[in-house]
């Protein structure tokens, strides 16, 4: 297993958490499974940015972003450098720090 720090979100998580993720299982799967609900309006099909994260450490563990999720994460809010869609961020075996922006897009309703 693989530990994965989330960083406190107002909402989603106010005290943040310590998760054992399983490598091959997505950082959206694995924070919905531990009762973290990150939106996700397409339903993790890498059509929105609502499950968009910031990843504070691990972000060069992961296998690179496809370019249709590169092209996606132009339009989210509060892009960074380590930004991913955690639809299509899939946990390897280093530890990663996660962050939830304070705001989503929801580009399925706009």
């Amino acid at each position: 297993m693989t530990q994965m720090i989330v960083l406190p979100h107002v909402e989603l998580c106010p005290n943040g958490a310590v998760i054992d993720a399983k490598p091959g299982d997505t950082i959206c799967d694995t924070l919905l499974a531990n009762g973290i609900e990150i939106e996700h309006a397409c339903e993790k099909s890498c059509a929105c940015t609502t499950c968009h994260v910031v990843l504070r450490k691990g972000f060069d563990s992961l296998q690179p972003a496809e370019e249709i999720e590169e092209d996606l994460l132009d339009k989210a809010w509060g892009l960074e450098p380590t930004s991913r869609l955690s639809c299509q961020a899939v946990v390897g075996e280093q530890e990663l720090i996660v962050e939830i922006p304070k705001y989503t897009i929801n580009m399925v309703k706009e």
